[in-house]
């Protein structure tokens, strides 16, 4: 598996990216969706990582500088063919070590209460993510958990 940079123009991670909002936007009001679009992606302070073997998009996740040594983990998706096979788990360690590299005292993140979410969630607490609450411009909602961890 290749993690690279990515400039969010193939027509494979904007694909990704588009069934990840029309997935999200099944699951969650639209008050309560957090997950950004191509353009959004490309903002200054993003970071966006695509995941790749042989050719095929394997996944994506990004890093948004949040400032005062906080990052927020935006965008972790693995593609459906894809799915159980590490992709998520290689693209959160890529993120992790990278907030780490560049300085980072914590990193966060916002995923949803939901069932369908639980699998993320366990995830995010493998990597010693713990329960906390709204951060950055966050508010209470019973759709999300916020999630952090000191590095």
């Amino acid at each position: 598996m290749e993690i690279k940079l990515d400039d969010l123009t193939g027509t494979e991670i904007t694909s990704l990216i588009r069934g990840h909002l029309e997935h999200m936007a099944q699951l969650s009001p639209p008050e309560s969706m957090h997950a950004l679009g191509p353009e959004e992606l490309k903002k200054t302070g993003i970071t966006f990582w695509s995941a790749w073997e042989q050719g095929d998009l394997l996944g994506c996740g990004a890093l948004k500088e949040l400032g005062d040594g906080h990052g927020e983990i935006k965008s972790m998706r693995t593609a459906a063919a894809h799915r159980r096979k590490g992709v998520a788990r290689s693209m959160l360690a890529h993120i992790v070590e990278e907030a780490k590299r560049r300085g980072y005292r914590r990193l966060s993140l916002e995923t949803g209460s939901m069932a369908e979410f639980e699998p993320a969630r366990k995830l995010y607490e493998s990597f010693g993510f713990r329960y906390c609450e709204p951060f950055a411009d966050y508010a209470e909602d019973p759709n999300s958990v916020f999630m952090t961890k000191e590095l």
